[in-house]
């Protein structure tokens, strides 16, 4: 049904859920105490050395430059590094919105996994607790033969017990002096079924849950989380079905712990992302 179904209040998610070049000093062992050096003299050893470096350097930018003279080169293709599934693409990201959120995205497979990472963000956003902005969230990414259903159940979901019992009143607002914290972070999309007019992405994400405060006894917490989107093209990529699992979860650094009014400065002053490929 819903992606809201598959919520968990304590791990955020939906329904609740180069190189550096670095200088060296010169030697410490200079046997002239580095306060002189030798002015001009040069062994004829020495200069058989530099005579050989200038012949290396002039070596290697005549290879270096043999592949743009017009003359072959046996590079092939196979022996170049290719781009990694994760890498992004030169497309640019939408330029149109919706209720605050990306639409107009392109009518291929790197189309329909920025929407789905959109629209991830989207409905593991906090808006998602408050009734009149989860029913324009869910209006505006919901193909139009599944927005009845999909608002349904996440309506379902999102019941004032729920808000109740995780701090929250009915309009999905925090208690005074705490900052309620519900954002999805996709990290990454993968489609598992593709065709012109549907597809199926799996996007995975980091999410944060909780609230905020010095008295809250629901603190921010992260967890690792994958949604499924069955998404439709009807003139955009639209949503028919949503599901979620959890994980794939890394290890947990060892980063010291930041107190509640950090978190919520953070939450407040950093914005989200549109994402695209």
């Amino acid at each position: 049904m819903s992606l809201g179904d598959e919520h968990d209040a304590t791990t955020g998610g939906y329904g609740g859920s180069g190189q550096t070049r670095t200088r060296l000093p010169e030697p410490s062992g200079d046997p002239y105490g580095g306060a002189h050096r030798p002015g001009r003299r040069t062994s004829s050893r020495s200069l058989v050395t530099v005579v050989g470096v200038v012949v290396l350097l002039i070596a290697a930018i005549a290879f270096a430059n043999r592949g743009n003279d017009g003359t072959p080169s046996d590079t092939t293709t196979a022996n170049k590094p290719k781009a990694a599934a994760t890498a992004p693409t030169g497309t640019k990201p939408v330029q149109s919105y919706a209720a605050g959120i990306p639409t107009g995205f392109a009518h291929d497979q790197q189309g329909v996994q920025s929407a789905a990472a959109n629209y991830a963000a989207a409905l593991g956003s906090d808006g998602m607790f408050n009734t009149a902005r989860r029913h324009e969230i869910v209006q505006t990414i919901a193909d139009p033969n599944a927005v009845n259903q999909l608002q349904s159940g996440f309506d379902a979901d999102y019941s004032a017990d729920f808000l109740q019992k995780i701090g929250l009143s009915a309009d999905g607002v925090a208690p005074a002096g705490s900052t309620f914290v519900n954002r999805t972070m996709p990290a990454g999309t993968k489609i598992t079924a593709y065709s012109s007019n549907t597809a199926t992405v799996e996007v995975w994400c980091n999410g944060l849950f909780g609230l905020a405060g010095e008295s809250s006894t629901n603190p921010v917490t992260s967890g690792w989380f994958t949604v499924t989107m069955k998404l439709s093209w009807n003139g955009d990529w639209k949503v028919l079905q949503t599901s979620q699992k959890t994980g794939p979860t890394p290890v947990t650094g060892d980063n010291p712990v930041s107190g509640a009014d950090e978190i919520g400065r953070a939450v407040q002053e950093f914005g989200g992302f549109t994402y695209a490929r």
